[in-house]
């Protein structure tokens, strides 16, 4: 399976404001293994970046005025994502923007979702760590992911650090994806990788259950002549 993370930085955080990208970055997984075939483009957005954009990401006006405009290198983004799904944290930010872009670009480049699906992992992290904080930053502490580099937001930085947030949030499902289990002789069956998110609740037999249970056995018992497989493995019978 081809899969890609993806990350954009942007003038501001409204694209119907009229900001634009001013980054993309990308990395291609295959099989869920981080390949070294990535797509990074830093464009030319024809507009200022907004002090709060600028303070995240660190990318002055000045240093994009000699890059590539959208559409100069909308062919081979389009080429590198095509056919593959999409992973994207809060993928409906970055996908209004590219959306837009596409549309600046010209009617023949449609819009993602016709090239590619998309994958947020911001929902599936909601789902998974219920009231808890999801950014990426979060979730690198969470997971174990290493960020000590990320000092600033990048397009390509993020989309690396997101492959491997990624990766670590669905580990638990390869065994399931493959058919088997990786088991230990205790293990019960649960694969070794999957987090236990709580403790299991441990539910004892009553007083009445454990009577009913010891009858059930003596009926057992008095049918077959002899001690029923039950107690012979317990070693012993209830009540003695």
């Amino acid at each position: 399976m081809r899969q890609i993370a993806l990350d954009t930085e942007t003038t501001g955080l409204e694209v119907q404001q009229g900001h634009r990208i001013v980054e993309i970055g990308a990395v291609q997984l295959l099989e869920r293994r981080v390949t070294s075939h990535s797509f990074h483009t830093y464009l030319n957005p024809d507009r200022s970046i907004d002090e709060g954009a600028r303070e995240v990401t660190g990318i002055a006006d000045d240093f994009l005025l000699d890059k590539p405009r959208f559409h100069e290198v909308v062919e081979p983004f389009l080429a590198f994502i095509e056919g593959a799904e999409l992973i994207i944290h809060n993928a409906a930010f970055d996908v209004g923007f590219l959306d837009a872009e596409l549309a600046r670009a010209g009617p023949q480049y449609g819009r993602i979702s016709d090239h590619a699906s998309v994958l947020d992992t911001l929902k599936m992290a909601r789902d998974r760590y219920p009231g808890q904080r999801n950014n990426l930053d979060a979730l690198c502490r969470r997971l174990g992911v290493s960020n000590a580099h990320r000092e600033l937001h990048g397009g390509l930085l993020d989309a690396q650090l997101l492959a491997e947030v990624y990766l670590s949030m669905t580990s638990g499902q390869v065994a399931l994806e493959l058919g088997f289990t990786h088991e230990t002789p205790d293990s019960g069956g649960v694969p070794d990788d999957m987090p236990l998110l709580r403790r299991p609740r441990v539910l004892y037999a009553s007083a009445a259950e454990q009577a009913a249970h010891s009858a059930r056995l003596d009926m057992l018992d008095k049918s077959a002549g002899e001690a029923c497989v039950w107690r012979r493995l317990e070693g012993t019978s209830v009540g003695e």
